[in-house]
């Protein structure tokens, strides 16, 4: 027997997170009876598991990289049909992002039917580094950018410690582009960090998660990710505890 968000995920319908919120607003069936409660067991292959009426079948595992646009909302659901990450990748499986980039952002997005392997690199436990290039209005000096470097105070708690650097500046249009490494993943982190220097954000992109990079993608193109390097995010997670 195993909880029943863990069969879900197992089934490649969404993260474990993702499944528990899918049981607690009524969208799972065990045998034809609803289930709102976190913490029911199931036998996998024995009981009916049904998301949104429809029952959980094992696919194979797959995994891709996209080059997310802005003007794209990194869900696989979206009751306003705004377009959708999935919409940009034409596969037969359910895929569903792993974390998320923001609307205005864009960048580098992993998508993948794997529920476990979702679940292990969104963890915080783990420190998996992303990389963000971001462009903002003014010109951040010294101390500030090593506000950014030793922790922000947000509403959420204060930030880990980040590798901050200064790409570029231009005095005539106030503007300046600074790369930002970091390895948490506090929802609309790298703008709410800017924020709270009271820098707007004009454009943010990701351009690394853990060794993968965007390459030679064009934005909305996407790719598969190799076996091997599935092999390597997995063992960088179990490998890098806090």
């Amino acid at each position: 027997m195993e909880r029943l968000q863990k069969v879900i995920a197992q089934a490649g319908v969404a993260s474990r997170r993702k499944a528990e919120e899918y049981i607690t607003a009524g969208r799972v069936k065990v045998n034809g009876k609803k289930v709102t409660e976190l913490g029911v067991k199931v036998n996998p292959n024995k009981d009916r598991v049904e998301v949104d009426g429809v029952p959980l079948d094992k696919e194979e595992p797959v995994y891709y990289l996209l080059y997310k646009p802005t003007g794209v909302i990194s869900t696989s659901n979206d009751e306003k049909g705004r377009k959708k990450v999935t919409d940009l990748i034409d596969v037969s499986q359910r895929i569903y992002p792993v974390g998320r980039l923001d609307y205005d952002t864009s960048g580098l997005l992993l998508l993948t039917n794997d529920g476990e392997f979702a679940n292990l690199l969104m963890h915080p436990k783990f420190k998996i580094e992303k990389e963000y290039v971001v462009k903002v209005k003014g010109i951040p000096d010294r101390k500030e950018l090593k506000q950014l470097e030793t922790g922000i105070k947000l509403e959420d708690g204060v930030t880990a410690p980040a590798k901050v650097k200064m790409l570029s500046s231009d005095r005539k249009k106030n503007t300046a582009i600074i790369r930002i490494i970091i390895h948490e993943g506090k929802n609309r982190q790298v703008r709410r960090m800017m924020e709270a220097l009271g820098y707007q954000v004009e454009k943010l992109k990701r351009e690394r998660f853990g060794f993968l990079t965007l390459g030679n993608l064009n934005s909305g193109d996407y790719r598969v990710i190799k076996p091997m390097e599935v092999k390597q995010l997995k063992e960088m997670a179990v490998t890098k505890p806090s």
